[in-house]
């Protein structure tokens, strides 16, 4: 869907008949345009998702995670997911504008957060099991497991690691934390979100 798109409440409307249709996503990592989710297009799209019931993941650089702020917040209504932590560079460690951001957002209580897509942010895709640690802290502690999903990023996870391995990163990490609240981001977080 085309959130810019000059009938986009009649698409909307179409295929919301689905309800097997949860949510809505766009590229915007693609997009040159750091602030590209502040253009009043497609935040005319944004804008009417929430009464067809729909959700919408935020695919972003870190770059443009300023903007995500700033469109979260213009629509505290609307429920959002930040897709693979935002995708910062693995390798190099948690910047501190990456976790300024990061707290930022999850200020916004309408803000979710998939634990996805990290394996493939590593340099070469030459990674170590704690390399994921200090990145998972800080969502976690941003977020608060309720707000948290596990999402494996599978296929295109299997550029870094497989399956297996990308699931056991997750669980390794959330061991420490108890029987609810590794079911919460293990999955029941996500059937409450997408109403599942």
């Amino acid at each position: 869907v085309d959130l810019r798109a000059d009938d986009v409440d009649k698409k909307l409307a179409h295929f919301s008949q689905d309800k097997k249709l949860k949510g809505v996503r766009h590229i915007v990592q693609e997009e040159p345009d750091p602030e590209f989710m502040l253009r009043k297009d497609f935040q005319n799209g944004i804008g009417l998702l929430a009464q067809f019931g729909l959700t919408y993941d935020i695919l972003v650089y870190p770059n443009q995670l300023a903007a995500a702020v700033l469109l979260t917040r213009a629509f505290p209504e609307q429920n959002f997911v930040l897709d693979h932590i935002a995708k910062p560079r693995i390798s190099e460690g948690p910047d501190s504008e990456w976790v300024h951001h990061i707290k930022e957002l999850a200020l916004n209580p309408n803000v979710s957060c998939k634990v996805s897509g990290m394996v493939t942010e590593t340099k070469n895709f030459k990674w170590q099991q704690h390399d994921f640690s200090p990145f998972m802290e800080v969502v976690l502690h941003a977020f608060g497991w309720q707000r948290l999903m596990f999402g494996s990023d599978w296929p295109v996870c299997l550029l870094g690691g497989s399956y297996k391995e990308v699931l056991t990163i997750v669980k390794d990490y959330i061991s420490k934390l108890s029987d609810k609240e590794r079911a919460g981001i293990m999955g029941l977080n996500a059937v409450s979100f997408y109403s599942l």
